[in-house]
């Protein structure tokens, strides 16, 4: 497979602007005709919600598509750069490449999004995919394994499904560039068989997101927001606030607030409700229901081994060195820990890794700028949780152990192509000022040149 993929490639098939294009417009038809076949795969896996499906997944995968094929002739255009004087006559100019067969691997909390949007990017730049689905969420692995190759291109893109083993093998492979999204134990691993053929990686890992909420804060559209950005998904999301750090008399105030949020939003009972998912597997759901007595639970707790269920939760009293503190959550659980002040909760942050996306609620603008300047993080957002991902223009990676390198939009374009620089000069004249013999004459006017 590999082989022939090479094989396709070198044949320049993926370089034409028509067949990315081509491409593009069919992932953005499978989006649509398979609606509900993608739907009934992400309800199996994660009991997604539709609407939660559709707007998490299929129409981020159909907009990112969309987007790129939008900005195709633009992105792939060569761009001037300015020639010196030592390089006159001539010009010089940046012109984007394709790098060649790719691998992405997907992650299952978002298994169609984690997977296809990336091979938008990479489809954009002109290369071959191949891809791997998460064997975590089988039923969307399946849906692509079957759909892919029905509406792309299937000699340039394929699908490798299987679980360790099969990534194993993948990962031996001297790929021109390597897309893995999960946790940091399996990114080291990528990294590390990346670096036996000097591919270049880009990792998408997460960490644990903070959230900081400061007492001027409009604490009941704050509630909504984080209940949101931590629930949606059952809490499975990469960049869902892991931690609330807050003074004691605003967690007074915000902790029934959110509660009254999760009431709005799934019910008395969350479990009788559609809108709410499960944990993926029994192996999440036993992890994550160790960490419940990492402090007082004040909203859920409520768990169902054989579902897979457990409610929106949030814990008080956390110490710093507890448990659910230790490793990023990755589930329904908010801790909330008091901390006096903005400086203080920057001071807590910056003691731990980097991570994906930093949050922070305040209407000061001085304690804003405070917080963007001090806190290094893949993403950031005031006032809201997640709503980054809305917009195409920006970037999505991490820094540090959060991840490197990023994908979305142009960036993910500029991550699957080369930037090559190209010079051209003309034939005359060709000064001798840099050839030898070397005289102080041609050194002086060599200086004044450059």
């Amino acid at each position: 497979m590999f082989a022939d993929m090479q094989a396709t490639f070198a044949s320049e098939r993926t370089y034409s602007l028509a067949w990315r294009a081509a491409q593009l417009s069919a992932l953005e038809r499978m989006m649509k005709e398979c609606e509900q076949e993608i739907m009934d795969a992400l309800k199996a896996d994660l009991g997604k919600h539709p609407q939660e499906a559709w707007t998490t997944e299929i129409s981020y995968v159909g907009g990112d598509a969309a987007y790129c094929r939008k900005h195709l002739k633009r992105w792939t255009r060569t761009r001037k750069v300015r020639t010196p004087m030592l390089g006159q006559p001539g010009k010089s100019w940046l012109q984007p490449e394709p790098l060649g067969v790719v691998l992405i691997i997907g992650a299952w909390n978002y298994p169609l999004q984690l997977t296809l949007a990336g091979m938008a990017a990479a489809i954009a730049a002109g290369n071959c995919v191949v891809l791997k689905p998460s064997e975590l969420s089988p039923a969307t692995s399946d849906f692509i394994a079957r759909r892919v190759p029905e509406y792309l291109d299937s000699d340039c893109i394929k699908v490798v499904e299987g679980a360790v083993p099969e990534t194993s093998a993948l990962l031996e492979l001297p790929w021109d560039h390597i897309l893995y999204t999960g946790g940091s134990t399996v990114g080291r691993i990528v990294m590390s068989a990346a670096a036996k053929h000097l591919t270049p990686v880009t990792l998408e890992l997460g960490g644990k997101s903070p959230c900081v909420v400061l007492p001027d804060a409009d604490l009941l559209t704050t509630a909504r927001r984080i209940t949101w950005g931590k629930f949606s998904n059952a809490g499975q999301t990469c960049i869902a606030p892991d931690y609330v750090l807050t003074d004691a008399a605003t967690e007074r105030k915000l902790v029934p607030l959110i509660q009254q949020a999760v009431t709005e939003m799934f019910g008395d009972d969350p479990q009788a409700s559609d809108s709410y998912g499960r944990i993926v597997n029994n192996r999440h759901f036993e992890r994550l229901s160790a960490y419940l007595s990492s402090g007082e639970i004040v909203v859920g707790g409520q768990t169902d081994a054989d579902a897979k269920y457990m409610a929106p939760t949030v814990l008080t009293g956390v110490a710093p060195d507890s448990p659910v503190m230790q490793e990023e959550i990755f589930g329904p659980i908010l801790p909330v820990l008091q901390i006096d002040d903005l400086e203080n909760a920057i001071q807590f942050i910056r003691k731990g890794d980097k991570p994906l996306a930093a949050y922070i609620f305040t209407k000061d603008e001085a304690a804003e700028a405070r917080f963007l300047g001090a806190v290094s993080s893949g993403s950031a957002c005031v006032n809201d949780t997640m709503m980054f991902m809305t917009v195409e223009e920006l970037p999505f990676g991490g820094v540090g152990p959060s991840g490197m390198g990023c994908y979305s939009g142009e960036y993910g374009f500029k991550t699957f192509s080369h930037m090559k620089a190209v010079m051209k000069r003309r034939w005359w004249p060709d000064l001798d000022v840099r050839y030898a013999p070397f005289t102080d004459k041609k050194f002086k006017m060599l200086r004044k040149l450059r």
